[in-house]
């Protein structure tokens, strides 16, 4: 069988591709397709992340283990397609060199079955060019309930202390 995915830059712009590939190939071979059809070089980290209905991101998978045997970690060199993805569930999350945060939502859009002297994996369609930069996310924090709200247990006083007086701090301007 043919795994059909549409992978969607995360940006306001339409950018997107769509690759089939077979069910039995990896996440492995899935991520070096997605760099091929959106020219990155593949030299940068990446991971994909397991993903509810509402794109919330679970657990991760990598593509190489950075954990020094200190823990368990799923690899996609050693998960099939198959393993990821079905019909009840559909998505994940691919994050593609951790300094630039290229972010994209892959989704299994429809499984096939394979066509006669077709090579896979296979870029179907492509859909605007990447951008020079990748987009700008906004890393917030959840907000706190109001009994435990950060900013209502913050000693006002604590934050007031003065380095003005470098004295006071044992401080020795000539240290070198």
């Amino acid at each position: 069988m043919i795994f059909k995915f549409r992978i969607i830059l995360d940006t306001l712009d339409d950018v997107f591709r769509d690759i089939e590939i077979r069910k039995t190939d990896t996440l492995e071979d899935l991520h070096n397709a997605i760099i091929q059809a959106f020219g990155f070089d593949g030299t940068e980290m990446a991971s994909f992340y397991k993903s509810d209905a509402e794109w919330n991101q679970g657990e991760e998978i990598v593509l190489h283990d950075m954990s020094e045997g200190q823990e368990s970690v799923l690899m996609m060199n050693e998960t099939a397609l198959e393993e990821g993805f079905s019909r009840d569930n559909t998505k994940m999350i691919f994050v593609y060199d951790f300094f630039n945060m290229w972010t994209f939502y892959v989704e299994l859009a429809d499984i096939a079955d394979p066509i006669d002297g077709q090579d896979y994996p296979n870029l179907m369609f492509a859909q605007g060019h990447l951008p020079e930069n990748p987009p700008e996310k906004k890393f917030e924090a959840e907000k706190l309930d109001d009994e435990n709200d950060f900013d209502d247990n913050l000693d006002d006083d604590a934050f007031n202390d003065s380095f003005e007086n470098l004295d006071d701090f044992d401080f020795d301007q000539n240290w070198n």
